[in-house]
């Protein structure tokens, strides 16, 4: 094909087809941008008495499939899940948009800073398809290094100085070598329970583990694992969601304004 004076052909201006197949393209991706974005967060739900809007008809985005490793199948879906809990709250005033409070023990209510995502109920894995988070026990080569404090044996203790446990395990990330969560033996019980490493305050000097997010007498209450040495990907989220809930419902007055 031969262009003469910028036509292809006669009357079939190279420009014209440019521009022409810039705009579809550009309204392509548009299309196809905008249909992909309402798989975060749709279909909205109203505020007030939950329905959810109807589908569009032009932006509805097709099932994707999802292949997950280690042979735990496939997942396909339009839309993420809907959550369908029926979380402990009420409102605060009777229009849209108002705040929530939590009703009974918000500790456990799974709102606000304690509030989780219903994750897959199984472990994280390895690239080698190994559980991704154990505990010393059943690492042979992972060792805490002398010029560090080793926790193991030690006292921990709540925002108000009350021992809630002691260390009896570290649990090591495998994939990244790092200490992921302490394991604490309940005082007064056999009942263990995981504390997320970011939620701890290691004293050398003092030789105990300082927990400021809880008191010491609700270390009992945390959320426990379904194995002794392995914490499933939705347990990992409740045991956070736990700590988290207690920076501000672990005592009345840290609920309350500072001024």
């Amino acid at each position: 094909m031969f262009i003469f004076n910028g036509e292809f052909v006669k009357g079939v201006d190279l420009v014209d087809v440019c521009l022409w197949a810039f705009t579809i393209l550009f309204l392509a991706l548009i299309f196809y941008l905008q249909r992909e974005s309402a798989r975060e967060g749709y279909p909205s739900e109203d505020d007030m008495s939950g329905r959810t809007e109807k589908p569009g008809m032009f932006f509805f985005p097709p099932k994707k499939e999802f292949k997950l490793p280690h042979g735990r199948g496939t997942k396909a879906f339009s839309y993420g899940p809907a959550d369908k809990r029926q979380h402990a709250l009420k409102r605060t005033a009777p229009w849209a948009g108002s705040p929530f409070e939590p009703t009974g023990d918000p500790m456990l209510a799974g709102v606000g800073p304690g509030s989780y995502a219903e994750r897959d109920d199984v472990t994280d894995l390895t690239d080698d398809g190994r559980d991704r988070i154990t505990p010393f026990r059943l690492n042979e080569g992972y060792t805490v290094p002398p010029q560090d404090f080793d926790p193991r044996g030690h006292p921990v203790v709540g925002a108000d100085g009350v021992v809630g446990g002691t260390v009896v395990d570290l649990w090591v990330d495998r994939s990244e070598a790092v200490i992921r969560y302490l394991e604490v033996e309940v005082d007064g019980s056999t009942t263990r329970v995981l504390v997320p490493v970011p939620f701890c305050v290691l004293s050398k000097a003092r030789k105990r583990v300082v927990v400021e997010a809880i008191l010491g007498a609700q270390f009992q209450h945390v959320p426990k694992t379904k194995s002794p040495d392995q914490v499933t990907r939705l347990e990992e989220d409740m045991i956070s969601a736990y700590y988290g809930a207690g920076k501000l419902y672990a005592t009345s007055k840290r609920a309350e304004p500072l001024l």
